[in-house]
């Protein structure tokens, strides 16, 4: 089981970036997706969440407007499209992967560096 994030770079104030997530190992479409992000000396937060069929996404208040979450089960990939991007953005993103069915396994993936600076 994998799940590789990448997209992540330095980027100035406004800018936007678009992250990916590709999975493999696992049956994709039956797990629901997230985003995560961690900033130095701050716990995880959840930034976005997307269900398995692609119907319901839910954000973080912080990113709402600003962030869209999307997946392609054909390509067994998740993204997250980043924009207006402000300096409280830089973290850690990490994507995480959920079952919907019993024993509804859980992934993680490494982490890509996002990093917001003028």
């Amino acid at each position: 089981v994998q799940l590789v994030e990448s997209g992540g770079a330095l980027v100035q104030p406004g800018g936007s970036l678009r992250l990916s997530c590709a999975a493999s190992g696992f049956t994709f479409s039956t797990y629901d997706m997230r985003w995560y992000r961690q900033a130095p000396g701050k716990e995880r937060e959840l930034v976005a969440s997307i269900s398995s069929g692609g119907g319901i996404t839910t954000y973080a208040d912080s990113v709402k407007g600003r962030f869209t979450i999307s997946r392609d089960n054909a390509k067994n990939t998740v993204y997250l499209q980043m924009s207006s991007l402000k300096l409280e953005d830089t973290a850690v993103y990490f994507c995480y992967a959920r079952g919907i069915y019993r024993p509804r396994y859980e992934y993680w993936g490494q982490g890509t560096q996002v990093t917001v600076s003028s």
